[in-house]
């Protein structure tokens, strides 16, 4: 059912669709298709419930929100079987996801008490400047498939903190989690209409019909560069205020006097959170020559030793990728590689069992040309590229349209940080495989996105800034 002003309501022609377990590709449940007119509905509910959520106290907020993380964590293993029958991921990292979505809560819990504004006297001396917040209004979020609780809360943490309504729409692979999560808002406080979710097979046409709404005053996407284009020519039309979370081609940087048992650890985080499927996740290994041999056979023998199986399966440390097409892109990426010259140390297909799955892949002497060093993998493979020396790596690392995250290892604390401040990206791991936090600000350059997620930053977002000249 789709969930609008509080209540579970069926699409207005009826329409459902189904939802599938990856891990064997059968049917989990049916749910409602959205459908233009239930866009409308739901943004009529938010716009409905704005004035009076806007108008509680900063503390009252704060409250609802806080007990939002504490049913989380205490619903913490229902969430992660959830995510992980629908996404497909390992119960550890499911586990690890409702974790971290907890924690946006809990952060915007406390953000939403620090909405300060300033005063200052102007230049002249002839009046005073008074900087106030509010909130933006009625928010439209779109989240992806591969992190379904995170990437909600992320958005509806300081859309909530700030005082604005949202209307939700996640990815059609996983409607699921999100509909739970409106459940246990309202169970936290969240009045009817507040938070309202519309889980849709047409997405392009439903989340069009909102951005055409002139009560619609905020969109954030997470998902591809492609189709986050596409948004914000929508979004334009009614100069919407947009945040975009969009792809990425990370780096992972390993010089010669790095740790390599670190640098090996931090790989596997970095490439294997989530199987690949991570937005952050490391896409292109560039090695320094001297240890980049060494480095592959380390990471190669790490990654051939994971253990596939569906994601609620106990001992199971790699689940399905989220939907054939998605293996079929990791595949046909592999394929080509193999077919440049590249070597597969470990895995390189598909393996005999059903479901969705590829075996984490570990290829050497890609070539620099390689489709799968320019795409976003969004899988459990590493490509291996050795350079020479501090300049190549810097070239080699910023030769992309995106601009998210980078990882970077060395032993030479000076170099680290230079590198980092060279490489065009929003985020730097410095001998570390992991970077989210719901404390910092969370997104990219060039065209890895617009604004940021997380820390104060986040709550910004959706605050429009008021200046008042008054004299006293």
């Amino acid at each position: 059912m789709l969930h609008i002003g509080g209540r579970s309501t069926p699409a207005t022609d009826g329409g459902r669709f189904d939802v599938t377990d990856p891990a064997t590709g059968e049917v989990i449940a049916s749910v409602a298709d959205a459908t233009p007119a239930d866009a409308l509905a739901a943004v009529s509910a938010a716009a409905d419930a704005a004035e009076s959520w806007s108008a509680t106290t900063p503390r009252y907020r704060s409250e609802v929100l806080r007990q939002a993380f504490e049913l989380m964590s205490e619903q913490a293993e229902d969430l992660a079987t959830l995510i992980s029958r629908e996404n497909g991921k390992a119960m550890p990292d499911a586990l690890a996801e409702v974790a971290y979505a907890a924690e946006f809560f809990r952060w915007y819990a406390e953000e939403a008490v620090r909405a300060s504004g300033e005063v200052l006297t102007a230049p002249s001396g002839g009046n005073r400047i008074l900087v106030l917040r509010r909130p933006v209004g009625v928010c439209v979020l779109v989240t992806p498939w591969n992190f379904p609780a995170a990437m909600a809360t992320r958005k509806i943490g300081p859309a909530l903190a700030a005082g604005c309504t949202v209307v939700l729409k996640p990815a059609s692979d996983t409607p699921l989690t999100a509909l739970a999560l409106a459940r246990l808002l309202e169970e936290a406080g969240v009045p009817p209409g507040v938070v309202n979710v519309l889980p849709a097979r047409r997405s392009g046409e439903v989340v069009a019909t909102m951005l055409r709404d002139p009560r619609v005053r905020k969109l954030s996407f997470t998902g591809s560069t492609e189709v986050g284009r596409l948004l914000l020519r929508e979004a334009g039309g009614q100069v919407i205020n947009s945040s975009m979370e969009l792809g990425g081609n990370a780096p992972f940087l390993v010089f010669a006097d790095a740790d390599l048992d670190a640098a090996v650890e931090g790989a596997m985080i970095a490439k294997m959170r989530n199987a690949g499927e991570a937005c952050t996740a490391a896409n292109r290994f560039y090695v320094e020559e001297p240890v980049a041999e060494e480095f592959a056979r380390r990471l190669a023998a790490r990654m051939s030793a994971l253990r596939l199986g569906p994601g609620t399966d106990p001992g199971a440390e790699v689940g399905p990728l989220v939907n054939q097409e998605a293996v079929d892109k990791v595949d046909g990426l592999v394929r080509q590689a193999l077919e440049g010259g590249a070597k597969a140390l470990a895995g390189g297909g598909r393996p005999d069992r059903p479901g969705f799955f590829y075996e984490p892949t570990v290829l050497t002497g890609v070539r620099p040309d390689a489709p799968i060093l320019r795409e976003e993998i969004f899988g459990p493979v590493a490509p291996i590229v050795a350079f020479s020396g501090e300049e190549e790596a810097l070239r080699l690392a910023n030769d992309t349209e995106y601009g998210l995250v980078a990882y970077v290892y060395t032993g030479d604390l000076a170099r680290g940080l230079r590198v980092g401040e060279r490489i065009e990206a929003g985020m730097i791991g410095l001998n570390r495989g992991l970077v989210s936090d719901p404390a910092a600000p969370f997104g990219g350059m060039k065209q890895s996105g617009v604004g940021r997620e997380g820390g104060h930053e986040g709550l910004l977002d959706y605050l429009e800034t008021q200046y008042v000249a008054v004299s006293w």
